[in-house]
């Protein structure tokens, strides 16, 4: 539609240029390649990717619209990546290439280069198949693993220019007389890197002059050449020789007739033939090599030989070993991979392949190369089975115990059974493989049929806890009720009334629901106690009220009677029918009087007092008392007369029955027996939790108790009441013991050890799965067996075997026989011998064998000598005799001539050939000497104590007396250090030591509690422990204390309100105030006695103080009183009030309830008293108050049903004081150290349960150490290089030897070591600085006199890293050593090689910084050097543009008098003086200033004050005692003011402003101070007072 807008709008021709130019602007886009999809791994997967035409400005068209040639494809074949591939494929990470700088060249550098220049650098990286190397997509190893970084930034170094060391000092002078040259050399320190500049000369010389010569200086010098290589003879000459030998052997062979001769000759040579073969692995083949002698003059040039007179030319020929190199064989196979299995993380495996030695090298300085190389490998995963997993697995927890977390001083250690709260338990751990059958698991889950137990190195995941907290629920105490009122005498069974014996009952109640115990209320109190009594009745009449008084015969006053109203009662006191009681005595009427007019007036009789006993027996009786007072006396006349005293109280006998109180005693119930006779019921029946299998009974003992008396028949208690002897019970199932099955046996050791004494064993263990209960099976099968490792494998050992030496090889003739003086058939060669690897027991082995355990190849060739007819011939020497002990005996060893010899008179000369030679005995004196620090203590080993299979905490012996180590070195009298034995010493020093045991915190016994705050309703009370030792090494830690060191609980109580009451007297009669003795009546006083009782369920019993009693509620004692007179009409007491009708208008008292003590105290956390710690409860009360706030009853908020919302327990945790528990200490580790003084051996142990709460803390010893027995260090070490000799000659090629001793040391840097016998070193492989290739001897030149040559290499220098300000860049540490170049003769310097520089990298290196150094000023002078940072003096190295300067001289120079030169290089003036400059600022002169004079006390003329020029240099003049002046000099040289004049007017300046302002604050009126109120508050009075609030 667009384009036909655009046709007809620009039309036809302009339309098709501008769509034109569109498509040209069209381009076809791809977005990104999606996800590889596959059914199978690998290639053949296929992925795709979007492709879309757009413009180049945004807008998608049509593809169509693009070109179709260049249109990219939306789906590709790919590699589909799975998991597994992950061990074939990995990165292959290319080296970094060389730092290049990213800053450019055209910008300023600075002059001097500090830190180095930022840098790029790259490397390759590519993804690789890892088993054929072949490189891979990376986006298969991308799927993995990010590809790491292609580059990243680096840093140039500086230039680092070539630092050397301070020269040497001068040597001696080259010759001996005339004119010489003398040489000092320096060494190369630090080579010169990043394209810093070359080293300096390395070598000085000076000319020097000694002596004049007194004989003429030889100019020729015989100078021999080095040997040549060493060649065979010529075939021709071989072959003469083979031929000789063969015609000589046959011309034996023919002298040789007899038959045994020829057979032993054959067996001969068979050996030698044999002989030859067993040396197959070394191709010996002897040769010979030979040297040019020359005689040279001073300038180098060749001269003839007769210029060098002497007697004996040297050697031009000797006989040598050809040079053959090692040989092996081509790799073997590849061989399988070690890891046989593949899993999700497989353990890499290794492969192998070997080569063997076909020929050993001879005479070679290159070692055999490696003959087997490893490489990591990854199985393939076709038939290749899953690897092992393992994991870890645990027992179940054992029972929870309390025990651990008693404190020292709790007394409820001994007694372990009654404790519950806050316990801990344990388990064991052990490590199973997961995927051994791991569809078993999965099915049945039987966990107790686990996989036996594996090695724990192979588990690898975090390691389960072994501990943790736990609960032992506490019992519920039961509680009780107070005991009901005695009950009427009534028959055991109203419904079985049988004979006339009764009992009287009394009865409590249980008020909680107890738990624990037997079970349920098995562990409470009886609850029912009995009287036996006679006459009983099962109900009985209860009189109500008394009717009123009604007068006999119906008259109006008089005697009469009062009928009683009666309801019928059972014996529980509850109202009955009336007509099961037809068979009780109604009470009968009461005779009472009514008074009439003028007779005296009584009071009704007060109720019945409390019994004064509750029982009567031989001397108590139990009483009741009634009382009636005086209402009004009798008239004058007529009237009955009022009674006296006595009549106006009535007593009666109360609790008749006997004090012999009875009850039920039950024991507690027995163990659970099967009782078969029931039928089995369902087993998923639960009883505390636990499955039952099986019902089952249990019994106990019931018996009849007396009180206070003991037991009883069973006819004294109620036999209806008696409680049940047996009862059901569920039996719990039985748990048998099941462990896991035994682990396999640990390997013996696969490879011999030699010197074994000890037997070896292997082992296997199992775990305790489930523990028996409930009459299981027991663990009656060993959980550890152990048994003695098959005959150990005998440790073969290896020796090398020598054959004899072969004929001794001389230089074939035809080389020799040109020499002067040489003869045939005699004179130095060499000889070569057969080895071979034999078994200790002689049985041939393979030569691998020796190569590794038989210590170094024995010299396979040696030199030998043909012994001329001139020669002298001798054995060998003996060995040295032995010493006998004595210090200062000598030892000897001998020689004899042998052959022709004996007759050469000069073979007999001693001094040149002596026979025997002599050497002191050593002296064997020893002594004893401390060395190191003494060990930790340590405890003896194998006393820790346990209790029930569980580490009582606390209680490990980890204290107590132990003993501290200090190792004993043994010396002999050269100070040599020797085996502690010669000492008659163990190795140690030992002395006893104390490891304090921790001590807890120690507190009181909890005091007793204190009273209720509260007489009614709800309180709280207080007990309290205070502080009787503080915790030392250790101990547990104190609960948080107050200041004066207490620690309190609070809990809330309840006092009932009606526990103590108050009990009144009946009224006095009333007392008349104003007598009228004809009367008797008239207004009075009246009183009554009040006391506070003790209320029981039989009433008020037990007098108490009155303060128990609410004073508030306090009866009156007395009270105003009106007696009637006759004439007055008389009324009795005031009835008790009705109960209130809350409906009714009277005004009614509310009451509502409060709670106490969650907010308004912090209650502590109660525990159960056989608790340490865990769940408690936190409880408040509830109280019942008036209106007035005034505590009552809780029966009236009952009453009027008052709601209890509130919570009335919180849970509440008390945290458990667990101890620090610690793994058993590890074994003794080795020694840190084979030999030497310092070694140590450290065993350790770890945290396995951390403290918490007010445990024990952890200790910090950890690790404990102790020294090891000091022992020698022996070791092979070279000695000096000898001097170079040249046989024969005096310059040209040498030889130079050095000797190998053995050499003790003590193991410490500082410890130069010392040479002993070599037997000492014999057990010690021949091995110096790490190389087992001994170097005796070796070859050197000697230069000629006037060569000019190198000297001997430098010692490697130290170890130097590329660092900038103290940190390493990276580059590696790098050491150098150079020759210097040493000149003999001036004219001979065009022919001097070049100083030679050698470099070699380095781990151990350090940073060194270089900086200028400066000696103190010596004139205008001082010596400026560079200094390393270890103390060097070095030349290079510091920056040139920082060296201080050397000269501070002036230009022009100070020729002014009294002027001398500064540091700033300018002209000043001596002191006293002052310059005078000139125009061009030059000093001109040195004027001198005036001085002021001040005498000081000692003047006696001090009041004279002189000003006079003194000068500056000259001393003074006063004698000794005259006055000593001070010269003041305020203008510096330059005339100006010295900078202390500014300095002095300053302080004098401020101490002015000091002054005023200390007048002003002294004249100042001050301030009355106010009074500050002391808001300090007080300390809190522990003493408590009874107030909630507390």
């Amino acid at each position: 539609m667009a384009h036909l807008m655009l046709w007809d709008a620009l039309g036809p021709e302009v339309a098709c240029h501008f769509l034109l130019a569109a498509l040209l602007t069209l381009v076809s886009f791809a977005g990104p390649w999606g996800r590889c999809m596959g059914d199978d791994c690998g290639p053949g997967g296929v992925q795709t990717r979007a492709v879309w035409c757009a413009h180049a400005e945004g807008w998608t068209t049509l593809h169509t619209n693009c070109k179709q040639v260049g249109r990219p494809s939306n789906q590709q074949n790919c590699f589909k990546v799975c998991d597994w591939h992950k061990e074939l494929y990995d990165w292959r990470l290319g080296p970094w290439n060389q730092c290049q700088p990213v800053i450019s060249k055209s910008l300023e550098r600075p002059l001097e280069c500090t830190k180095g220049e930022e840098g790029i650098q790259v490397r390759e990286i590519s993804c690789i198949q890892k088993d054929k190397d072949l490189p891979a997509e990376d986006s298969i190893c991308e799927y993995f693993e990010p590809k790491p970084l292609l580059e990243q930034a680096c840093l140039i170094p500086c230039q680092q220019d070539c630092i050397v060391s301070e020269f040497s000092p001068w040597s001696e002078c080259s010759k001996t007389c005339g004119s010489g040259l003398q040489h000092r050399t320096r060494h190369v320190v630090a080579p010169p890197r990043f394209g810093g500049s070359g080293c300096p000369n390395l070598t000085e010389f000076q000319v020097c002059q000694s002596g004049p010569c007194e004989a003429e200086e030889s100019l020729y010098s015989l100078q021999v050449a080095p040997w040549s290589t060493c060649s065979l003879p010529h075939l021709r000459s071989a072959r003469q020789a083979r031929r000789r030998g063969k015609n000589k052997d046959k011309d034996r062979g023919k002298g040789v007739k007899d038959p045994e001769a020829r057979e032993l000759i054959k067996k001969k040579r068979n050996r030698n033939r044999q002989s030859r073969q067993e040396n197959k692995y070394w191709d010996i083949q002897i040769g010979y090599q030979t040297r040019e002698v020359m005689c040279v003059n001073k300038t180098g040039k060749v001269a003839d030989l007769s210029f060098c007179q002497q007697e004996k030319l040297p050697m031009t020929f000797q006989s040598c070993v050809i040079t053959k190199e090692c040989q092996v064989s081509e790799w073997s196979e590849w061989s399988p991979c070690s890891n046989t299995c593949h899993g999700a993380a497989p353990p890499t495996g290794t492969r192998v392949r070997t080569r063997t030695i076909r020929q050993l090298p001879v005479s070679s300085e290159t070692e055999c190369p490696e003959l087997e190389e490893k490489e990591a490998c990854v199985p393939q995963r076709d038939g290749v089975a899953l690897c092992a997993a393992y994991g870890w697995r645990t027992t179940e927890w054992t029972e929870c115990r309390v025990d651990p977390l008693l404190s020292q001083q709790d007394k409820r250690r001994g007694n372990q059974t009654a404790l519950c709260g806050g316990g801990i338990q344990t388990r064991e751990v052990y490590c199973v493989q997961t995927n051994d059958n791991i569809l078993s698991h999965l099915n049945t889950h039987k966990d107790k049929e686990a996989s036996k137990p594996v090695d724990p190195k192979l588990c690898t995941g975090p390691v389960p806890n072994t501990t943790q907290l736990c609960q032992i629920a506490c019992p519920i105490e039961c509680e009780v009720s107070p005991w009901s009122a005695w009950g009427p005498c009534t028959y055991e069974n109203c419904n079985d009334q049988q004979g006339k014996k009764g009992f009287k009952l009394r009865k409590r109640r249980i008020t909680n629901e107890p738990t624990g115990g037997s079970g349920g209320t098995g562990n409470c109190p009886h609850l029912l106690e009995a009287i036996p009594c006679e006459e009983p009745s099962c109900y009985d009449w209860k009189a109500v009220r008394l009717g009123d008084c009604e007068p006999d015969n119906g008259k109006e006053c008089g005697p009469g009677t009062q009928v009683q109203e009666a309801v019928c009662i059972n014996s529980d006191g509850k109202e009955v029918e009336r007509q099961l009681c037809r068979d009780a005595i109604l009470p009968i009427p009461v005779a009472c009087d009514v008074p009439c007019p003028k007779d005296c007036v009584l009071s009704a009789w007060s109720s019945w007092s409390s019994c004064s006993h509750t029982c009567s027996g031989k001397t108590t009786e139990g009483k009741q008392i009634r009382a009636r007072s005086i209402l009004a006396y009798a008239g004058e006349e007529g009237g009955i007369r009022c009674p006296n005293i006595s009549a106006l109280q009535e007593t009666r006998s109360c609790s008749e029955h006997p004090c012999t109180v009875y009850h039920w005693q039950t024991g507690p119930w027995g163990q659970c027996i099967e009782d078969t006779s029931v039928s089995s019921f369902n087993t998923t029946t639960a009883w505390n939790g636990e499955a039952s299998c099986s019902v089952g009974m249990q019994t106990r003992k019931v018996i009849c108790v007396r009180v206070n008396v003991g037991q009883v028949g069973p006819k004294k208690c109620p036999e209806s009441l008696r409680p049940e002897t047996v009862r059901p019970c569920l039996l719990p199932c039985r748990k048998d013991c099941i462990v896991t099955p035994y682990s396999d046996w640990t390997p013996c050791p696969s490879s011999c050890k030699e010197g074994r004494s000890r037997v070896m064993k292997q082992s296997r263990h199992r775990v305790i799965l489930q523990v028996p209960a409930n009459g299981g099976r027991d663990c009656t099968d060993p959980l550890y067996e152990e048994k003695a490792c098959e005959s150990p494998q005998v440790c073969q050992s290896y020796r090398w075997k020598t054959h004899k030496w072969r004929r001794c090889q001389l230089v074939p003739w035809s080389v020799q026989q040109d020499i002067p003086g040489a003869q045939e058939g005699c004179g130095p060669g060499r000889q070569a011998r057969a080895i071979t690897c034999r078994k200790q027991d002689g049985g041939q082995a393979a030569i691998h064998e020796c190569l590794q355990y038989a210590g170094p190849v024995p010299a396979l060739t040696q030199a030998c000598q043909v012994p001329c007819q001139d020669d002298c011939q001798f054995t060998s020497w003996s060995k040295f005799s032995s010493c006998n002990g004595d210090c200062g005996a000598v030892r000897t060893r001998k020689r004899t001539i042998v052959g022709k010899s004996k007759k050469k008179e000069k073979c007999k000369n001693s001094h040149l050939y002596p026979l025997i030679e002599t050497q002191y005995c050593p002296c064997d004196k020893y002594n004893a000497q401390p060395v190191g620090n003494w060990s930790d203590c340590i405890l003896p080993e194998g006393k820790v104590e346990v209790l029930l299979g569980m580490k009582v905490q606390g209680d490990i012996k980890e204290c107590g007396q132990g003993y501290r180590y200090q190792a004993m070195a043994c010396y002999d009298q050269n100070g040599r250090l020797v085996e502690t034995s010669r000492c008659n010493s163990h190795g140690y020093i030992e002395e006893a030591c104390i490891i304090p045991c921790p001590s807890d915190c120690k507190l009181s016994e909890w005091s007793n509690w204190s009273r209720c705050s509260k007489s009614c309703g709800s309180g709280v009370k207080v007990r309290s422990k205070w502080l009787r030792e503080k915790p030392y090494n250790g101990g547990r830690p104190c609960p948080k204390l107050d200041h004066v060191n207490q620690v309190y609980e609070v809990v809330p109580c309840h006092s009932d309100c009606n526990q103590y009451v108050w009990v009144t007297e009946p009224w006095s009669v009333c007392k008349v105030t104003f007598v009228n003795m004809r009367d008797n009546c008239g207004e009075g006083v009246q009183t009554r006695k009040v006391r506070c009782m003790q209320n029981t369920a039989d009433g008020p019993s037990e007098l108490v103080e009155d303060y128990l009693c609410d004073p508030e509620e306090m009866p009156l004692g007395s009270r105003e009183c009106k007696l009637p007179c006759p004439e007055d009409c008389v009324i009795s007491e005031w009835g008790p009030w009705t109960r209130c009708a809350l409906n009714g208008k009277k005004k009614s008292t509310v009451f509502f309830l409060r709670k106490n003590c969650f907010k308004d105290v912090d209650c502590t956390c109660q525990l159960s008293e056989k608790a340490v710690c865990g769940n408690g409860i936190k409880t408040r009360m509830l109280d019942c108050v008036r209106s007035d706030g005034k505590s009552v009853d809780l029966k009236y908020c009952e009453e009027l049903g008052r709601e209890k919302h509130w919570q009335m327990n919180m849970s509440c945790v008390v945290e458990c004081p667990v101890n620090c528990q610690l793994s058993d200490w590890s074994p003794w580790s080795e020694c840190s150290q084979t030999c030497g003084l310092t070694g140590k051996m450290i065993r350790r142990r770890t945290v396995t349960q951390p403290f918490q709460g007010d445990g024990r803390p952890c200790p910090s010893l950890m690790e404990q150490s102790k020294p090891c027995p000091v022992k020698p260090c022996y070791r092979w070490q070279y000695g000096q290089w000898s001097a170079c000799q040249v046989q024969d000659a005096q310059c040209g090629g040498g030889t130079r030897t050095r000797n190998i001793s053995c050499v003790v040391s003590d193991g410490s840097t500082d410890d130069f070591s010392k040479v002993v016998d070599e037997e000492f070193c014999a057990d010690i492989e021949p091995i110096v600085d790490g190389n087992k290739k001994m170097i005796l001897e070796e070859t050197c030149t000697q230069p000629c006199p006037g060569d000019c040559y190198l000297e001997n290499w430098s010692s490697w220098s130290l170890c130097q890293l590329t660092c900038v300000n103290g940190e390493d860049l990276g580059f590696g540490g790098i050491q150098v050593r150079s020759r210097a170049v040493i000149i003999q003769e001036l004219e001979n310097q065009h022919l001097c090689p070049e100083q030679m520089l050698e470099t070699r990298s380095c781990d151990d290196g350090q940073c060194y910084e270089y900086k200028w150094m400066a000696s103190a000023w010596k004139g205008s002078s001082r010596t400026v050097w560079c200094q390393r940072s270890d103390g060097t003096n070095v030349t290079g190295g510091c920056l040139v543009l920082s060296q201080p300067d050397a000269d501070r001289s002036c230009n022009p120079p100070c020729t002014q008098p009294h002027s001398f030169c500064s540091e700033t290089r300018t002209c000043h003036c001596e002191e006293g003086y002052t310059e005078v400059m000139s125009s061009n600022s030059t000093l001109e002169q040195c004027t001198l200033i005036p001085v002021v004079v001040i005498p000081t006390v000692e003047d006696k003329r001090g009041d004279v004050k002189t000003s006079r020029a003194v000068h500056p240099t000259q001393p003074s003049i006063n004698p000794a005692g005259r006055a000593r002046s001070w010269f003041l000099q305020p203008f510096g040289p330059d005339g100006r003011l010295k900078t202390w004049v500014y300095g002095v007017a300053a302080g004098a300046f401020v101490l002015l402003i000091f002054i005023v302002s200390m007048i002003y604050l002294a004249c100042k009126k001050p301030k009355k101070p106010q009074r500050r109120q002391n808001n300090r508050l007080k300390p809190l009075t522990l003493a408590y007072d009874g107030d909630a609030d507390m």
